[in-house]
């Protein structure tokens, strides 16, 4: 997704329980040519975690859609 200033963020859903640096792969395309302009990247998944998953990359769990 694409903001009117030009910021980047990123979204992926998974359906399983666990995630892991390959599912980023996605998101990692985008975030090298928006440059500083990406601002985060997002694989939502099943479990109630956030987990990091390197600079401005996280694995959250898909129920902060409804939080």
């Amino acid at each position: 997704m694409e903001g009117e200033r030009g910021d980047v963020v990123g979204i992926e859903v998974k359906a399983a329980a666990t995630v892991t640096a390959s599912d980023f792969k996605g998101l990692r395309k985008p975030s090298a040519a928006s440059g500083k302009d990406f601002k985060l990247g997002v694989v939502l998944h099943d479990p109630e975690q956030t987990v990091p998953f390197g600079e401005r990359m996280f694995a959250l769990p898909i129920s902060c859609l409804w939080a």
